[in-house]
């Protein structure tokens, strides 16, 4: 039972992924950077990635007593607090390897002080790209102007990068 729940897990979390990829493909080839699309989010597939990710969305898991030393100490985090760091772990690697994420482009500084950079023109097109799929993937559609109008103080963007993706999303005259 314990092998099919784990197997369950994996398969909804690859179909999250590969639908996600598949929204994103199609926004990245209408945006002419087709081979974007392609690469997209693929260091997601990577090991200390996965599974955190997994974890952290789709983690049914058995209870500590259920499960031998071994599985303890090397597949399951132990308490709610592990399962997340290590996804805060895994999404500090995906931002740093995938610079398609506005938080790639922020520089900290030996001082303490941050500083935003400006994202270069193919990571700002996928990072849209991204936005809508993800949308898309999560069954809301093209909600990318209302889920940035909600977000967008949150978000650190050197101001041309903002203006950028304001205009792409028709909030400047």
């Amino acid at each position: 039972l314990l092998l099919i729940r784990s197997a369950m897990s994996h398969l909804k979390y690859l179909r999250y992924i590969l639908l996600h990829k598949w929204y994103v493909f199609q926004e990245c080839r209408k945006a002419g950077i087709t081979w974007r699309g392609i690469c997209h989010d693929l260091s997601k597939f990577r090991p200390d990635e996965w599974f955190p990710y997994l974890r952290k969305f789709y983690g049914t898991w058995p209870k500590q007593a259920d499960l031998s030393v071994y599985e303890k100490t090397y597949f399951w985090p132990r308490t709610q607090e592990d399962i997340d760091f290590e996804f805060n772990e895994a999404w500090l690697k995906h931002i740093h390897r995938n610079p398609h994420h506005w938080q790639w482009y922020i520089l900290k500084e030996d001082d303490g002080d941050a500083k935003c950079l400006p994202m270069s023109w193919g990571d700002m097109v996928e990072m849209l790209c991204d936005w809508r799929g993800a949308g898309k993937a999560q069954g809301f559609g093209d909600n990318t102007v209302k889920w940035y109008l909600e977000h967008k103080d949150k978000m650190r963007l050197h101001p041309q990068t903002r203006a950028w993706i304001e205009a792409q999303l028709g909030l400047t005259q």
